[in-house]
């Protein structure tokens, strides 16, 4: 029986480090590129405006048309499996395939004749409709990949979803970067008649921010096609192994009508989706109520921002390119944010399956031990990056954004939210494994009425203006944290010690943020300035602070030998361990 155990918890951290492992490749990438487009000139703090104003539309319909797909699915073929009806299992996956293409065309017509009017009417920033209309033709395929990551997510086999985003985010990457500097360096008119063509019109001799950041955002239509292409190819070589399955199964759980199944998968997942759908109709309120907000605050005068010289008595257009400037600003925060969330979303997506199969099974002491596990792992891999961004923003962003390093304070401010953003996303995945799939979507709902108040209340503001959407932020992820976190343990009992779960980690992490800081401060005396003394410095920074993080985690035991002993590679790290005499 412990054989038994011992071979699921490490099938289901074999799963959370191929997942992880390609969630780290995608959002390295993903910075990568956003840095090269950023410091392109002509780009900047504007192009990113358009770039996420664009994308934060094109967010709803992803979440409202796929986001749901994987998990949804996945709980569906994985509580199948587990009772060996792989016949059911691939009935689930033929039938949601049907259904969500043409979910995926109808979304992407929608976002391509739509543009026009969300921009303008909706967003209020005239020039997103170019980047709306690159992006449509990817939701499509985003909906029909979604189907085959999903089906082979219930079947725990993680590498359909880690290949495809790695294959996708690689294209996508050299894709971005490609075509941005087509567009103003050796190519400027054949890209020009592309733009179009593709209907995606700008001016003889002028390329403007948006444009730039349409084309951007079509190097992500193209490289989900790239995606979707491997995904069938993974598909098809492993339909011989999926029809040998079929045919050996035991039992016969699924005997529903394929239009009925459809029905279910639906029923699934939009609650699985809400959470999303919510989030991302949040972005786009958010950027609408910062638009508007920024015009009010200043609307007597504009200070200066990202170097531009102040403005007295400001027209209408000034006011509009000083809110899409911050918006641009505040989305360089959001990439850096979201880089640690991808490590810990490997978590969560392995949860749903994993405890789905647990709880039809009826082992909830299984699905007990390893939500407590992710919770702690979640906890130890946010709360050091959350500080880490707190006390050197300044110099990752001069790294990363030399060319316009204004808002780091931003992402230090946004940082407090991490921690709660990431034990969110860890919850949800344990919830929507045990069938509450509700509860995430209701609780990022209140969350969000707390942000668009705040919004409102705040952004007009003259002295707090594009901060108070930061603050907004925290207080958001804060609620939609409680509420998921006190609804949880109703269901799962979970033991989550003070100790082992909060002190202990703290202690770390603000010894971490003491050695970090001081650390960088000394060697940047020692150094000088420049662009290559600030990367040797801020690396060496934090090598050595994250050494003594580690340090401490080991040296206070927060983790147990079985706690390491789970993690990959988990034996020779355990091995070190006793080495150093941390462990005996």
């Amino acid at each position: 029986m412990n054989k038994i155990k011992s071979e699921k918890t490490h099938s289901f951290m074999g799963n959370v480090a191929i997942i992880l492992f390609a969630q780290i490749m995608v959002k390295v990438l993903g910075l990568v590129y956003r840095m090269v487009i950023t410091n392109i000139d002509g780009f900047g703090n504007t192009g990113n405006g358009f770039y996420n104003a664009g994308f934060q539309v094109y967010t709803v319909l992803l979440a409202v048309s796929s986001v749901g797909i994987p998990n949804a699915i996945a709980k569906m073929v994985s509580e199948r499996a587990a009772l060996n009806d792989y016949r059911g299992a691939h009935r689930v996956f033929t039938s949601a395939l049907k259904l969500f293409a043409v979910i995926g065309i109808i979304c992407s017509v929608i976002l391509f004749a739509g543009s026009d009017f969300i921009a303008v009417h909706i967003m209020n920033m005239d020039g997103a409709q170019y980047v709306m209309r690159a992006l449509a033709p990817s939701l499509f395929f985003v909906c029909i990949s979604s189907v085959i990551r999903g089906y082979f997510q219930g079947l725990s086999d993680m590498r359909a979803t880690s290949f495809s985003q790695m294959l996708e985010q690689v294209f996508k990457c050299t894709l971005t970067i490609v075509f941005v500097i087509l567009t103003v360096g050796v190519m400027p008119k054949a890209m020009q008649f592309l733009t179009r063509i593709t209907l995606l019109y700008a001016p003889d001799g002028v390329t403007p921010p948006e444009i730039m950041a349409a084309w951007a955002n079509f190097a992500s239509s193209a490289a989900t096609v790239i995606s979707f292409v491997y995904l069938l190819i993974f598909y098809l070589r492993r339909r011989t192994a999926i029809n040998e399955r079929i045919r050996n199964s035991t039992a016969e759980t699924e005997t529903a009508s394929s239009k009925k199944l459809m029905k279910m998968i639906l029923m699934l997942s939009v609650p699985i989706s809400l959470a999303s759908i919510i989030t991302a109709v949040n972005r786009v309120v958010d950027l609408a109520t910062i638009t508007r907000g920024i015009e009010l605050a200043f609307a007597n005068g504009i200070p200066e921002i990202a170097g531009a010289k102040a403005i007295a008595n400001p027209t209408a257009a000034q006011l509009n390119t000083a809110a899409v400037t911050l918006s641009g600003m505040l989305s360089k925060s959001d990439t850096l944010f979201n880089m640690p969330l991808a490590v810990n979303i490997a978590f969560a997506t392995v949860l749903v399956p994993s405890i789905a199969g647990a709880i039809a099974k009826g082992e909830t002491k299984e699905a007990s031990e390893k939500t407590s596990y992710s919770v702690l792992i979640s906890i130890l891999i946010i709360l050091p990056c959350a500080i880490g961004y707190i006390v050197l923003a300044e110099p990752i962003y001069n790294i990363i954004y030399p060319a316009t390093p204004d808002g780091y304070d931003l992402l230090s401010l946004m940082s407090v939210a991490l921690v709660f953003s990431a034990l969110t996303q860890t919850i949800t995945g344990a919830l929507q494994g045990i069938g509450k799939v509700y509860v995430p979507a209701a609780s990022i709902l209140i969350g969000c009425i707390f942000k668009v108040v705040l919004n409102v209340t705040l952004i007009r503001i003259p002295s707090i203006n594009i901060y108070g959407a930061a603050i907004s932020s925290i207080v958001c992820q804060i609620v939609a944290f409680l509420i998921n976190f006190f609804v949880l343990i109703r269901y799962i009992p979970i033991k989550l010690s003070l100790g082992k779960y909060i002190i202990k980690p703290l202690v770390s992490g603000i010894v971490m943020g003491a050695v970090a800081f001081g650390m960088y401060t000394l060697l940047a005396k020692v150094m000088g300035a420049g662009y290559i003394n600030n990367l040797i410095t801020t690396v060496v920074s934090i090598g050595v602070s994250a050494v003594v993080y580690f340090g401490f985690v080991f040296a206070l035991r927060i983790m147990s030998k079985d706690d390491i002993l789970l993690l990959p590679a988990g034996g020779r790290i355990l091995r070190l361990l006793i080495k150093l005499k941390l462990y005996r």
